[in-house]
């Protein structure tokens, strides 16, 4: 199982943190980070219920990463394993992690995808999405995979899709002429794109488009 310790930063203050595997005695406090990172009009019914929670631990605990500062959880990281053809990219959300119930998770995949991240808004300058996502790389090369691989969403592009189409509005954003909420904080990341999918995600900020993104595990010959 996976556990480390470590310093991120509140403005110059060094703040100890640790990421762990979740267990059922913190679902509490992972319902109450979606319910604190998704209010209303966010549906309250897409957040993380118990029986999606108990498939995570269950199904592939080294998936299920929350991060813990001052013994509060104010974060987590969700993944599954699937068998990833880049011929046959295409999907939704819903299909490639059973609406997030990760019951299609496949032992044998090649691919850790990725399900969800969230970190408290009052916690979000701290670095933990970027600590979090290194710490799936990490599954990744300790478990043999190919890569790691999830949908961006584009919020910034419902502003602009009257001007130009979602491939367009990636192009600008990769050369840095424009800057997204999701896409920049996945490339700052060390994320990679693939290519644009439509009807990813029901996602009116970004015209349902999302952007599949990976980080290969450097230690294969891909």
């Amino acid at each position: 199982m996976y556990r480390k310790e470590f310093y991120v930063f509140d403005k110059d203050r060094p703040v100890k943190a640790t990421i762990r595997n979740y267990r059922r005695e913190d679902f509490a406090e992972l319902i109450d980070i979606q319910r604190e990172s998704f209010p209303p009009p966010f549906p309250s019914e897409l957040w993380w219920n118990e029986e999606q929670l108990t498939n995570h631990v269950t199904l592939f605990p080294e998936g299920a990463l929350c991060v813990e500062i001052d013994g509060k959880l104010v974060g987590s990281m969700t993944g599954l394993l699937v068998r990833f053809d880049p011929d046959h990219a295409d999907h939704t959300w819903e299909e490639i992690t059973d609406g997030g119930y990760i019951r299609n998770h496949d032992p044998n995949g090649d691919t850790l995808y990725v399900v969800d991240i969230c970190v408290r808004p009052r916690y979000r300058t701290y670095g933990l999405g970027k600590w979090l996502m290194q710490s799936m790389y990490e599954v990744v090369v300790h478990k043999g995979l190919t890569r790691l691989l999830g949908g961006g969403r584009m919020p910034g592009y419902g502003k602009v899709a009257h001007e130009m189409s979602a491939e367009q509005y990636l192009a600008e954003v990769i050369k840095g002429e424009r800057k997204d909420p999701v896409i920049t904080f996945l490339l700052r990341c060390g994320r990679t794109p693939l290519k644009v999918v439509a009807n990813y995600l029901e996602d009116e900020e970004s015209k349902h488009y999302a952007a599949l993104m990976e980080w290969k595990n450097p230690f294969l010959n891909a």
